[in-house]
């Protein structure tokens, strides 16, 4: 068994079955195709390897053999490879991914230029109907060269996606390899959400007690970054709201801010019209200090700071917005039967389609534990972040159905 196989499908199932001809070509960032081609594969894909004679001076061919366990394709032969895996016959690939792509590469595909095992590809894919996905990789002149600006909208007219680039130190940088396989998983993957307009809200809001001190939650956003990428894979159109956060942001999701119960307040009375579902992990205040001007000095021997509820934000979401709400619950309580009848009194409080209920001491960097409750049924659940998001993302999935 090939190496490459041991590390298939270990991060998730989301491109299990799919099959990846992974086109590099001659720009420095060439290098960076083993650490792109293995993040597919633990996705669960099959990934098949073609370079131009100008990568393979970047890169050796044995190293993608290696990450793919396939052989890389740097000429064409009698066996017609690009026939066979992007042309019009049974078995052939589900994307064609150009990783990095030139500037002449570009415009040679724009242009039906066909002089190269990538553009041959290319060629075959565009007159198949395969998917096409182009990340380019150049110098920041070449990429604002206005026939090389033409032929990016020409290739997106015919419909192939581009992903990037990310402009730094006068370079048009090849995308993360992250977001490339998050696009990846979004345009090929199970896609069960595809037309639906998703918004998380996740984070912490801080209310102020006075010019410099706030108080806050115990919460790092992490559930609702993970709930916002898996929604967007699977082809949602995605928002995320979040508050205080202790979480990387993926660049490629929409996401806005809020600071207090207040701001947020005003999210909400703006615009939650047009949402399929709405799903709230957010940690939000439940009462707010009376703020006291400038700063509060030092060294009091006492002080007392009065607070007074909060509005309740679900609630404001529910009167403005009919479909889809997930909301979450977490309490202290050891009685898992109590804390299922907490969490079904907020649900029918707020007619809340979805609640999850955990307990703080359930909730860790590794592994959460939940109750999921829809209607009736109760649902233990026991797993990552991301198999979380997955799970709620299933159950929200079926709604649509």
């Amino acid at each position: 068994m090939h190496p490459s196989n041991e590390i298939r499908g270990t991060k998730d199932s989301a491109l299990s079955g799919k099959r990846i001809v992974l086109g590099v070509t001659g720009s420095i960032a060439a290098v960076e195709t083993v650490k792109l081609a293995r993040e597919l594969i633990r996705r669960g894909a099959e990934v098949y390897p073609v370079m131009t004679q100008a990568a393979t001076r970047i890169i050796h061919p044995d190293s993608l053999y290696f990450a793919t366990g396939h052989r890389t394709m740097t000429e064409l032969t009698g066996a017609v490879e690009h026939v066979q895996l992007c042309g019009d016959v049974e078995g052939h690939a589900d994307l064609l991914l150009i990783a990095p792509s030139t500037a002449n590469t570009i415009s040679k595909i724009a242009c039906g230029i066909d002089d190269t095992p990538v553009t041959t590809f290319a060629t075959t894919a565009m007159g198949t109907g395969i998917p096409i996905m182009i990340v380019p990789a150049m110098h920041a002149t070449m990429y604002g060269n206005q026939a090389v600006i033409r032929n990016v909208e020409r290739l997106k007219r015919l419909g192939v996606e581009f992903v990037g680039p990310r402009f730094e130190e006068k370079k048009a940088k090849m995308a993360d390899t992250d977001e490339i396989v998050s696009r990846v998983v979004r345009r090929i993957g199970k896609g069960d959400m595809r037309g639906k307009k998703i918004l998380v809200i996740a984070g912490a809001t801080g209310e102020s007690i006075d010019e410099m001190r706030v108080v806050t939650n115990r919460s790092t956003g992490w559930t609702g970054v993970e709930i916002a990428l898996e929604a967007f894979e699977r082809g949602a159109d995605v928002d995320l709201w979040l508050g205080r956060n202790r979480v990387h942001v993926p660049a490629w999701i929409n996401t806005g801010g809020f600071s207090t119960v207040t701001s947020l307040l005003k999210k909400v009375e703006e615009s939650m019209m047009d949402y399929h579902a709405v799903i709230v992990p957010a940690a939000i205040s439940d009462y707010i200090p009376e703020r006291q001007e400038g700063k509060i000095p030092s060294g009091m021997p006492e002080l007392i700071v009065r607070f007074k509820p909060a509005e309740k934000v679900i609630e404001h979401i529910r009167r403005r917005f009919d479909g889809i709400l997930v909301a979450f619950k977490l309490e202290t309580v050891e009685d898992t039967e109590e804390l299922i009848r907490r969490a079904e009194k907020r649900a029918s409080q707020y007619r809340i389609d979805l609640m999850v209920a955990n307990r703080l001491s359930d909730v860790g960097r590794k592994k959460t534990r939940a109750y999921l409750i829809k209607e009736n049924e109760v649902k233990g659940f026991e797993g990552t972040k991301r198999e979380l998001a997955r799970e709620i993302l299933d159950i929200i999935s079926g709604y649509f159905d």
